[in-house]
């Protein structure tokens, strides 16, 4: 039984790691999107953490990326800028891969 009942803790301590990092990955690849958006609007310099700490926490919305991409892509629209739903979702692809590498080698 204890072959069992240790198999088990280290199951959900790999499961909990994991979701932790996914965690990380996710607030990192908001923050560099945060940081690309600030810089597509060109937000002045006293304006990007800012900017990158409203695209994170628009994340806390709702379950998913659909809160984050809403965001952003009214952002953008209020700007002027052209943008929509695929180039945006790409970015965010292209981000989501560097922040977990970005991740994995801290």
């Amino acid at each position: 039984m204890s072959d069992m009942d240790d198999r088990r803790r280290v199951f959900e301590e790999k499961y909990a790691r994991d979701a932790e990092f996914q965690f990380k990955v996710m607030a990192r690849r908001n923050k560099l999107l945060g940081l690309w958006a600030a810089q597509q609007l060109g937000k002045q310099v006293q304006e990007v953490d800012e900017y990158v700490k409203s695209v994170v926490i628009s994340d806390m919305a709702e379950p998913g990326d659909d809160d984050v991409l809403r965001k952003v892509l009214r952002d953008f629209e209020v700007a002027g800028i052209d943008m929509d739903d695929k180039r945006l979702r790409k970015q965010m692809n292209d981000l989501m891969a560097v922040a977990m590498e970005q991740l994995a080698t801290e």
